[in-house]
């Protein structure tokens, strides 16, 4: 699987809603349209592992991508303020991480 595909109607998760979904000769064909199954256009085509994209692209063969805006290191503060009795016990406000 390189790169993202197309959904396809013989996918054993491709499901019609109408249940209009017939093989001619190989050929996936709509019932209800009288034409060849097409499932970006089709408003009934569902996955039943709800990985059908809005323009026609299967779930599955997508990868993701995470992003790197920000690492760990960015959620630690450099001082923790403290207060009651480590306050009294260090006499100072705040205390250095290290």
């Amino acid at each position: 699987m390189s790169g993202a595909q197309k959904c396809d109607p013989q996918c054993r998760d491709f499901n019609c809603s109408r249940r209009n979904l017939r093989f001619q000769s190989g050929r996936p064909w709509c019932e209800w349209t009288s034409e060849p199954c097409e499932p970006k256009s089709c408003t009934y085509a569902l996955c039943q592992r709800r990985q059908l994209l809005e323009n026609g692209i299967c779930g599955k063969t997508v990868k993701r991508r995470t992003r790197e805006d920000r690492g760990p290191e960015d959620f630690i503060e450099d001082e923790i303020l403290v207060k009651g009795k480590p306050m009294r016990r260090f006499k100072d406000r705040d205390m250095d991480i290290y």
